[in-house]
């Protein structure tokens, strides 16, 4: 585990870093308070810092409570060490953000014996953030294909609709759903099925951008919003979707399975008040329609236009929206 030690005594320094390599610790060693503290707020600084009372240009007190203010997250258990021993010395270095001390001369053993309290609560703590990371992954996304739940991507689509009308920019809303997935699961099985929807997933993200959102809305039915996107991109990025999960068969536990994907397509603009259901049912008019045009295509909602419409014919259909 990576250590800082500031001490501006140089054999001090030197005896300190000896012993701490030999315990095995990697070493860090400093001789003022300011670089003490330029290290430790750095988010890949050290979490272990042993640090003396009295130093230059930053005493230790001082590094404890700017480490403090400055680098929450992850913790830094942070030892002074000093040569003061009166109950009044002690309360101050611990109220100024130290975590503990020991009395100058040290005792190596007893230095280690503290160090390795130090290290048990790191350890602890990153197994609390852990649990708690872990516990909000699950809130936020669904348990089968980890993507997005439908609560968040609806509220994720609704602040971006919110941004979009503020900024005069575009937001394209795309739902799509896998053809005929119930025949997939009454011939292979609900667990092929399971496989399929996650594949699916993977290839969803894989197809956007890290900025643009995708949710798993329900069954066989994906929502997927690209954001800050250009009307004219609508479609086409639509058809990249559509052909990524329609060009190449997902390899199952039961054999390589072909699916295919329709979507609807809404480029939306000032889309103001507007309730985000109400948007969403121009989305869904879209993808029955191209449901209904045979599947495995993509349409476009506010004209009923797909890809074989004449360019004039989709700029008339996102009214406004054209870029």
């Amino acid at each position: 585990m990576k250590i800082l030690i500031a001490d501006d005594e140089l054999m001090s320094r030197y005896l300190l870093e000896k012993t701490l390599e030999r315990a095995g610790y990697q070493v860090v060693a400093v001789e003022n308070g300011s670089l003490a503290a330029e290290h430790l707020c750095k988010p890949d600084g050290p979490r272990l810092a042993l640090l003396d009372w009295i130093m230059p240009e930053l005493d230790g007190p001082s590094v404890c409570r700017q480490v403090r203010t400055e680098r929450a997250q992850p913790y830094v258990y942070m030892v002074l060490l000093t040569s003061k021993e009166s109950k009044q010395d002690t309360v101050t270095g611990l109220e100024s953000g130290a975590d503990d001390y020991l009395v100058k001369p040290w005792d190596p053993e007893e230095l280690k014996a503290r160090l390795r309290t130090g290290q048990r609560i790191l350890q602890l703590e990153d197994k609390l953030v852990e649990a708690r990371e872990n516990m909000r992954f699950k809130a936020t996304h669904d348990p089968l294909t980890s993507l997005f739940n439908r609560g968040v991507i609806m509220d994720l689509l609704s602040r971006e609709l919110a941004r979009t009308s503020r900024e005069q920019g575009c937001t394209t809303i795309l739902l799509a759903d896998l053809d005929h997935f119930k025949q997939v699961n009454d011939t292979h099985g609900h667990v092929v099925g399971d496989e399929v929807l996650r594949e699916v997933a993977k290839r969803l993200l894989g197809s956007v951008r890290s900025y643009d959102f995708v949710g798993r809305y329900g069954g066989e039915e994906f929502l997927v919003v690209l954001n800050n996107s250009k009307a004219i991109h609508a479609l086409p990025r639509a058809e990249e979707i559509r052909n990524a999960i329609a060009n190449f068969p997902v390899q199952t536990t039961r054999g390589a399975i072909q699916v295919t994907m329709s979507l609807g397509v809404l480029p939306t603009r000032n889309s103001g008040s507007r309730p985000v259901e109400e948007i969403l049912q121009q989305v869904d008019t879209a993808l029955y329609e191209a449901k209904a045009a045979g599947r495995n295509c993509s349409k476009l909602g506010g004209g009923g236009v797909d890809l074989r419409g004449s360019t004039s014919e989709i700029h008339t259909a996102v009214d406004g929206c054209w870029e």
